[in-house]
């Protein structure tokens, strides 16, 4: 639908921002079983999707989103071949996935099927027929209740669920005890990476609750982050797992596994940027230090809605 102009779509960031798009048409509204949905172009976004009325990716810069939380984590490892994804509902997470020459099977579980099929209709950049993929088993289902009963062990588990709002359906997703449970699913060497939510300047305190979370339920964490205009916010990662090393790894080294595993695909993601993202300021490494909150089923911490 095509709009008039002086129309824009207004979204709260925090109970004390907001921030607004202009409109260039309403692509598809409306609701699964999980979640309202919205898909919408706008004139510094492109298109975009909304869930719960929040941005959860757009055209400018979904790219920097999906390449930083999957490449750190594959490129760290030494041979990735068996990923997990918990969530990625546009497919863009595994479109990223499914670069690396080394990976022969790719398991990816989000429990909005509804969501995924309106994506795939809506937004073709973001999965360029990732769903289609050979190496791909897409699966509509609980990933939660998806890795409590599977045998299979994961070289890499990449957690990119909505950020845990009250009453949502991915608040056990970042637990304590889940994060445990992750490291009974990897195999030798293993990497957990997870996105962590926003990490700018006075809006960290989810960010660093996960982080502390991941470190009482795995041992360790390295948390990082990107800028995302998009979001209005810089926005935090977590990573660990046994073969999580990434501020190991040099510029020359990252660069050397990309041409190699990847080739020159990559729009955001390579050497430089891989040891920018880990060089967190003094106010944020302080924070997540500092952190005492642990996540649990009992005790669990919201996004700022």
């Amino acid at each position: 639908m095509t709009l008039p102009s002086g129309d824009w779509y207004t979204e709260r960031v925090s109970p004390t921002l907001i921030q607004q798009f202009k409109l260039r048409a309403r692509l598809f509204k409306g609701a699964s079983k999980f979640q309202p949905i919205e898909i919408v172009e706008t004139e510094p976004m492109g298109r975009t999707l909304l869930l719960e009325e929040k941005t959860q990716s757009a055209e400018l810069d979904e790219f920097i989103y999906h390449e930083a939380l999957v490449h750190p984590a594959l490129i760290a490892h030494a041979n990735p071949k068996r990923v997990f994804i918990g969530g990625g509902g546009e497919g863009a997470t595994l479109r990223e996935v499914l670069r690396h020459k080394t990976v022969a099977r790719c398991v990816m579980v989000d429990i909005d099927g509804e969501l995924m099929e309106i994506c795939k209709q809506y937004l073709p950049t973001w999965h360029a027929g990732a769903f289609d993929n050979p190496r791909a088993t897409v699966i509509a289902g609980d990933a939660l209740a998806y890795l409590r009963r599977t045998k299979e062990k994961f070289d890499v588990i990449i957690m990119d669920i909505n950020d845990p709002l009250e009453g949502g359906p991915g608040v056990l997703l970042y637990t304590k005890d889940f994060y445990r449970m992750l490291l009974a699913r990897l195999a030798p060497g293993g990497i957990i990476v997870t996105q962590a939510g926003p990490a700018s300047y006075g809006v960290a305190g989810l960010h660093s609750a996960i982080c502390n979370t991941v470190r009482k339920g795995t041992g360790k964490v390295s948390p990082y982050k990107v800028n995302m205009v998009s979001f209005a916010s810089d926005w935090g990662y977590a990573m660990s797992g046994p073969g999580a090393k990434p501020v190991s790894l040099t510029a020359a080294e990252v660069d050397r596994r990309i041409a190699k595993r990847i080739g020159p695909k990559l729009r955001y993601y390579d050497g430089q940027a891989h040891i920018g993202m880990f060089n967190l300021p003094k106010w944020l490494r302080e924070k997540i230090e500092k952190e005492k909150r642990t996540i649990t089923k009992d005790t669990q911490v919201f996004l700022e809605a």
